[in-house]
């Protein structure tokens, strides 16, 4: 089955862009997945095809009009989950890209200017998500970000089943330091132990590394990790509550 990717945007133009090429351009001349860019003026019905307008209340900027993108997001309905991206969205997570890769695919809208009119989150069912705390200049870049996480994942584009595996966020926590050749650059060397072949070893220091670098740099995953460790089973829980 073809992971079909749709996106709902101004510049269509921007796309493939980046995922046309490496990983994801090959996948996508094989097949692997699909890409359509629509433009959402094309839902517009004034001869300008506006598909904006000021902010109620007052304010800078402009508003993306409901009816103009409810009409846009009605043209590419179908069993996919459709996405928004918007700094007021869910954060996206690796296990959320483990889900959309094992659907049929998604559509993405991409906003732009000031945001969406909110009304046409009340009216359809599109599940908003951000890439990080910052803003772009529109939804494309975050669109193509997603895109790529979720096509790497799909069978036969990296290679090795195995491959993301061990890569960061899959376990909740940050994955450990990797090295190659040569052994010594700078006066830096390797880790002894990954040169040791005690594949025991080598899986404790990983850990270990992996741990103690979460703990560092990202004490937000690992707090979370450690209350995923210490909590009891929901099942548990709820049987202590009815005793």
């Amino acid at each position: 089955m073809t992971f079909a990717a749709t996106i709902l945007t101004l510049y269509p133009e921007m796309f493939p862009g980046p995922l046309g090429i490496s990983l994801a351009g090959r996948a996508l001349s094989e097949g692997k997945w699909s890409l359509d860019a629509v433009q959402i003026r094309d839902f517009a019905t004034d001869k300008h095809r506006s598909v904006d307008d000021t902010p109620a209340g007052g304010g800078a900027g402009m508003v993306m009009r409901a009816d103009i993108l409810a009409r846009a997001v009605d043209s590419v309905a179908d069993d996919r989950p459709l996405l928004a991206m918007t700094p007021r969205g869910a954060p996206l997570t690796q296990a959320r890209v483990r889900t959309l890769v094992a659907g049929p695919g998604v559509a993405i809208l991409c906003g732009r200017f000031e945001g969406i009119d909110e009304r046409l989150f009340e009216g359809r069912v599109i599940e908003q998500v951000s890439i990080g705390d910052y803003v772009l200049s529109g939804g494309e870049m975050a669109a193509m970000v997603l895109l790529d996480a979720c096509i790497r994942l799909l069978p036969g584009v990296m290679g090795a089943a195995s491959s993301g595996d061990d890569e960061s966020f899959e376990t909740g926590l940050l994955e450990y330091p990797q090295y190659t050749r040569p052994a010594i650059w700078e006066g830096r060397t390797i880790p002894e132990v990954l040169r040791s072949g005690d594949h025991a070893a080598v899986d404790a220091w990983r850990k270990s590394r992996s741990e103690a670098d979460t703990r560092l740099r990202r004490p937000d995953l690992w707090e979370r990790h450690e209350g995923a460790r210490i909590l009891p089973p929901s099942g548990a829980r709820r049987e202590k509550k009815d005793r």
